[in-house]
């Protein structure tokens, strides 16, 4: 038992601390001490992250294989964590600031945090429910956390609902693996679909990825992302676009290895599919998008599409391709939400693209660094989003997809267009009421940062790459 509760040990300490919080700020200071809280539960969250990143090789496995401690869960734990924790840190002055600092914010991110870790760690269909729920139901509630606005209100409710329905799908797709393969752990599937699946095994795998695909806002699951995205609180859409993403891909790729490693040619075509709608969606119906909230929505359904893309590959540098993939997405996403973060005019938020004209003549520091993260999420080379995406595109044909990396070099060219069309207004738009200069140290610090990585990664990634690898190989044996 004591071996089993020092793998999971991390999950202990951040859920023993959100709970310790949580009471403590209750019957104390409840809001007042948010701001304390915020900076207290990102500290921790690094702590953590370094603790996991530096704790070793090798591969360990928990309450009868329910848990997995190997190097592709520490790569996903780091990631979540780190994006996690800079969130919080990116949007405590914006929420401050509204008034909508609430202590159960940090308390709420943290138990999501949890579940994210448990997600990525999930060895059991029990494991992967549990860690997938306490996500969501923090996530719902973070949603509506604006609760005198009828947006906020709406995009909980709507996350909610449709949240319940894609885990529907899932428990019944995992009841139909529990009733063929007579097991919920991982590797008793593998073996129990060892080379040729029955129908009905497939059949609950189509469930399941259809519940995990909802997580990811994969066409055609995504119909709650621009809703959610436009009425959260900005800093909560910055959450949504990047930790729970690494999660649910993790979980995902989890899934699909341990679990159905053995017949990769029967989910193959259905991430294909799933991966080719997502890439399309996304880049066609972002063009007429004005609320740069709502434009990022989209943008994270075409993205998650090219992550698919690697996992579609069904082989080790595919899943390497997805995780080196997601974690630069993670960065750009970071400082474009740092960016957003800042637009305001007369101490309101603005959201509207076209309020971005002439921005280069007040700011042009920050127009530079939105246009490099612009570029790079459109994949303009020689930036470090066009590697993320060359690594993908290279891991579809190798993977024998290549329709699919054809598709998705015509989609990257179409989506383009909406990143580029924000540049066009910072630098040659029309004359008008311009934006105010953010205040916020961090937000700047995140901005500048995020794009000077896209601009020195492309040296060696930061080391990422090999990280990657190896965890990768942890994963595909």
């Amino acid at each position: 038992m004591q071996a089993d509760l020092n793998v999971i040990l991390p999950e202990i300490l951040l859920s023993v601390f959100a709970m310790a919080a949580l009471l403590g700020a209750v019957y104390t200071g409840r809001d007042r001490l948010a701001p304390m809280l915020v900076w207290a539960t990102a500290a921790l969250m690094v702590l953590l992250a370094i603790t996991i990143g530096m704790g070793g090789s090798g591969a360990r496995t928990a309450f009868g294989g329910m848990i997995n401690d190997d190097g592709f869960a520490r790569f996903a734990k780091v990631t979540i964590l780190l994006s996690a924790a800079a969130v919080l840190v990116l949007g405590q002055d914006y929420m401050a600031r509204r008034g909508i600092l609430r202590f159960e914010y940090p308390v709420l991110v943290a138990l999501a945090v949890v579940g994210m870790m448990v997600m990525v760690s999930a060895g059991d269909l029990m494991a992967l429910y549990m860690g997938l729920e306490l996500q969501s139901l923090a996530l719902y509630v973070v949603a509506a956390m604006r609760r005198d606005s009828v947006k906020s209100t709406e995009a909980g409710l709507k996350y909610f609902v449709l949240g319940a329905l894609s885990s529907g799908l899932l428990l019944f797709g995992a009841s139909l693996v529990y009733g063929f393969a007579g097991t919920t752990l991982f590797s008793g599937i593998i073996a129990a679909a060892d080379g040729q699946a029955p129908l009905g095994l497939l059949i609950g795998l189509v469930l399941v990825i259809s519940g995990l695909a909802f997580k990811i806002s994969a066409v055609p699951f995504h119909m709650w992302t621009p809703d959610v995205y436009e009425g959260a609180p900005t800093p909560i859409t910055a959450f949504f676009a990047t930790a729970p993403k690494v999660a649910a891909l993790g979980l995902f790729a989890r899934v699909v290895h341990d679990a159905f490693g053995g017949v990769v040619a029967d989910w193959q075509q259905v991430l294909a599919a799933l991966s080719l709608l997502s890439m399309f969606l996304g880049a066609i119906a972002a063009i007429g998008q004005t609320d740069i909230k709502r434009l990022m929505a989209y943008s994270s359904i075409a993205h998650m599409g090219y992550a698919l893309m690697g996992l579609a590959a069904g082989t080790a540098f595919g899943v390497q391709a997805m995780l080196v993939y997601v974690a630069i997405y993670v960065t750009m996403n970071l400082g474009t939400f740092a960016f957003i973060l800042s637009m305001e005019r007369d101490g309101q938020p603005v959201t509207d693209i076209r309020s971005l004209n002439l921005y280069s003549k007040a700011e042009p520091g920050r127009a530079l660094a939105m246009l490099i993260l612009m570029f790079s999420l459109a994949g303009v080379p020689p930036l470090l989003g066009f590697f993320g995406k060359l690594y993908v595109l290279r891991a579809a044909y190798e993977g024998g997809l290549a329709w699919l990396a054809v598709a998705g070099v015509i989609a990257s060219v179409i989506g383009a267009f909406y990143y580029l069309r924000i540049v066009y207004y910072m630098y040659f738009g029309e004359e008008g009421a311009t934006l105010e200069t953010g205040r916020s140290v961090v937000q700047w610090a995140f901005l500048m940062g995020s794009a000077a990585v896209m601009v020195l990664g492309i040296v060696n990634m930061f080391g990422v790459e090999a990280m990657a690898q190896a965890a990768a190989a942890t994963l595909v044996r």
